[in-house]
């Protein structure tokens, strides 16, 4: 801890830097603790004190130096707006990474104590945001990497078929036939995977055979047992398990070995997985929602480099887009994810649009 007779003005001003930064943190927990309940609203209010004690050591520090306070960072900034409006797990995820530049570990004049709080921080708030991830729904993920692909691949298709040296006109329906085809290969495909995936769901379930057979086996050659270890018990279980059904116990004498009775489940058990058409209509949309952005140029009547340009442009703006939440999603970084999103896309599309100028120089 710096003394009061040896701080600079620059300690000082890093000091209130803090203190507004820790307020604004404390703030934002806050926030989004109001948008939740039970443990993850204690846990976040936990956060917010700890913040807090942070800010009277600041407080200790500067004493009469206090001065008015000051704005926070814009990180910060950004952080509280979202957590006002949102309270989703982007905010946690962005919350994740602010701890995780804490400069508190290099820094004399924060304690041991606080350097140590903000690292663990860090791993409280992962393990929020990775609650908020693994409820995510399959349709959102469908969203964004739906519309990828239909940013990219018709993106292509169009610099690819203009390259070749066509009118606007044919690029222009080329691009539309891409989308639509693209769009109904990606709704059809994922009709017949989800379908394909509760069919198989529904034949792993267990039936309710053993409830009517029962009384009918041989006990010498009780083949209940087979069904049971069949099902992933082991032996011991299995038997225990065979002998109520077979009526050998009139209580249930070691319940660790027990299974409730068999019963027709009310709720549908492969709901996470979604229906076939809901995924259909979903990824059709989505896919329609990226491929309908390299056409608009298109569409508004631009022709040649300029409606070249357009496309790519508006392209380039989505990929970076979907990129970034890519990267909240996977806790990584929104920036580096974006980059590397717009990367690859215009990669795939100069790669075709070179194709199509060679093929379209042999043509001629």
């Amino acid at each position: 801890m710096t003394p009061q007779a040896t701080r600079t003005p620059a300690d000082i001003k890093r000091w209130r830097q803090y203190l507004a930064d820790e307020r604004a943190e404390a703030a934002t927990y806050r926030y989004l603790a109001r948008k939740r309940t039970g443990e993850e609203q204690e846990i976040l209010l936990a956060l917010a004190q700890a913040e807090a004690r942070h800010e009277q050591h600041w407080l200790r520090l500067l004493g009469d130096d206090v001065g008015k306070p000051l704005h926070p960072s814009l990180r910060n900034v950004v952080l509280g707006f979202l957590a006002r409006r949102f309270g989703s797990v982007f905010v946690l995820a962005l919350a994740q990474r602010a701890e995780a530049r804490s400069p508190y570990a290099d820094d004399p004049s924060a304690t041991n104590a606080m350097a140590a709080d903000e690292q663990i921080h860090e791993e409280v708030v992962r393990g929020l945001a990775t609650r908020g991830r693994n409820r995510l729904s399959g349709n959102f993920r469908a969203a964004v990497f739906g519309a990828n692909d239909g940013l990219v691949s018709n993106l292509a298709l169009v610099m690819g078929i203009g390259a070749t040296g066509v009118s606007s006109a044919f690029v222009l329906f080329s691009g539309l036939a891409g989308l639509l085809a693209g769009a109904l290969s990606m709704g059809a495909g994922e009709y017949v995977s989800v379908r394909s995936q509760r069919e198989l769901l529904a034949a792993s379930r267990p039936t309710q055979v053993t409830l009517t057979a029962a009384k009918e086996l041989d006990i010498d050659a009780n083949e209940l047992v087979l069904v049971y270890r069949a099902r992933g018990m082991s032996l011991e279980a299995a038997e225990h398990r065979a002998a109520e059904r077979m009526g050998q116990f009139s209580c249930d004498c070691d319940p660790s070995l027990s299974l409730h009775p068999e019963r027709e489940e009310q709720q549908d058990e492969h709901e996470t997985v979604g229906t076939g058409m809901g995924a259909a209509a979903a990824s059709f949309c989505f896919f329609a929602s990226g491929a309908i952005i390299p056409v608009l140029p298109y569409l508004f009547g631009l022709t040649g480099v300029t409606a070249v340009i357009v496309a790519c442009t508006l392209v380039g703006l989505a990929l970076l887009a979907t990129g970034a939440v890519v990267g909240l999603l996977s806790g990584a970084s929104p920036l580096k994810r974006a980059l590397r999103q717009l990367a690859i896309g215009l990669g795939a599309a100069a790669a075709t649009y070179l194709l199509g100028l060679a093929f379209g120089v042999s043509v001629a």
